[in-house]
This record gives structure tokens, C-alpha cells and sequence, in this order.
């Protein structure tokens, strides 16, 4: 399948609400009442967009392969011993595509950083594990999906503390912390730390507000997505 702007902006809804992508969906078109709630997600707010993503990996299951975006989706690592991916697609011994999606709503000063180091530190110790033999012969293929609160705090210069004992890169000069991410997606990216990003703003209980770059967009997402089943489909 081929998702499109309404479909990304469906599960993003569906992340606020807590309601599953196919609810949400039947809300969206009218034929369920507002008010159901379906079957919800159990704290697991992101399901609908891993859903939705993983979903576009479906036509390499025809040539056997893999497409995993539940349960303890554990890969190996070189610094450490593992990491759990949220979306893992393999075929035969392979690693064809590993996912990250996170959200961050709220508390931007305290996770921005935190959220940086994961992304950053995930990617260095896969491919270093790829390097080492420890995820087939086929180049892997890794994507970040990320969904953040459009909300003053994250759309305000950021208050840095301190000076720093060396000049910072003024790209980063009076930024919001949704531009900080902006320039970290784009530089992962371009950097081939990662294949493919996606960075989505919302507003509190509404869809996709924005999408800051469309280089780290969901079309930019999906356009990889299908690059990368063409790309499978070629070899097998």
C-alpha cells in the first residue's frame, strides 16, 4: 500500500486519542459514532502510526520475508548487547529495515537531549553490529519516525543555559526545540546515519499541524519505503 497525507494524518489523530488506525479511520469517514472509542491502543499511542508504516513493508512478505511491528523486536548490538526496534523487517538472514518511532509531548527541555543521544547512539551501535557480521549481508535500512507536541515551548527560542567554552554551530542560533529536531532528522539523514526520517507536528489532540522539512517528511518517508521493497525485490 501506498499511505497518503489523510492516512498519516489519521494515525497521528489516532496516537491522541488512543483509538486504533482502522477505528480512527471509520470515525474520520463517518461510519462510527465520534464518541466510540473502539478498541484503544492500551498506552501504546504510537501503534498506529507502526502500523501504518510497516504496513508498506507487506509486499516482501510474498518472497518470504518478515514484517514484525509488535511485541520485544530485539536486534544485536556492538556496544552493548541489544536494542529493541520497533520495526523490524527481515528476510532470510538478513535485516532488511529497523524502525525507530518515538513521540515527545510535553517536558521539552528535560527529553530533547535524551531523545538526540538515542537516535544517534542506536544508529552508530547497528551499524557497527552490521559491520561485525551480526545482521546478514544485505546492507540494513534504517528509518525514525517522530512525532512531537506543537506547543509554545516547542515552538519558542530555547532558553539555553550557560556558555559554552567553544562556539556552537549557529545554525543553532535562536532555535525552538522543533527546529533543533529539524536539524538533527535533516543532518541523520544526510549523514546516512539513517536512510530515511520523519518529523511530524501536531497539535494536542488534532493531526498533523506541520512538517518542518520535507526531507524528513512523511512523503519523503514512504517514497524511501517503496525505494527500499523495489530495492529487495530486486535481489531476491
Amino acid at each position: 500500500m501506498t499511505p497518503t497525507f489523510d492516512d498519516y494524518d489519521a494515525a497521528v489523530r489516532a496516537f491522541w486519542s488512543g483509538r486504533d488506525l482502522q477505528t480512527q479511520k471509520q470515525i474520520e469517514s463517518g461510519k462510527i459514532d465520534a464518541g466510540t472509542r473502539g478498541s484503544t491502543t492500551g498506552g501504546k499511542h504510537l501503534d498506529p502510526l507502526q502500523e501504518l508504516v510497516a504496513a508498506q513493508f507487506e509486499p516482501l512478505k510474498q518472497l518470504g520475508a518478515e514484517v514484525r511491528s509488535t511485541g520485544l523486536l530485539t536486534l544485536p548490538g556492538w556496544y552493548r548487547r541489544a536494542k529493541n526496534w520497533d520495526i523490524v523487517v527481515t528476510f532470510g538472514d538478513s535485516l532488511v529495515a529497523a524502525i525507530e518511532c518515538k513521540s515527545q509531548s510535553g517536558s521539552f527541555g528535560n527529553n530533547f537531549n535524551n531523545r538526540t543521544e538515542e537516535a544517534i547512539g542506536n544508529a552508530v551501535d547497528l551499524w557497527r553490529a552490521y559491520e561485525a557480521g551480526h545482521l546478514g549481508r544485505v546492507r540494513p535500512w534504517l528509518g525514525f519516525v517522530m512525532v512531537l507536541e506543537r506547543a509554545k515551548d516547542s515552538t519558542g527560542p530555547v532558553n539555553d543555559r550557560g556558555t559554552p567554552i567553544y562556539p556552537v554551530d549557529q545554525r543553532f542560533h535562536d532555535t525552538s526545540y522543533t527546529d533543533r529536531y529539524t536539524i538533527l532528522f535533516d543532518r541523520l539523514v544526510k549523514e546516512r546515519l539513517y536512510d530515511a526520517a520523519c518529523l511530524i507536528s501536531t497539535k494536542k489532540g488534532q493531526g498533523i499541524h506541520s512538517e518542518p522539512l520535507d526531507e524528513v517528511s512523511t512523503k519523503n518517508l514512504t517514497a524511501a519505503i517503496a525505494g527500499r521493497v523495489e530495492y529487495i525485490k530486486g535481489l531476491a
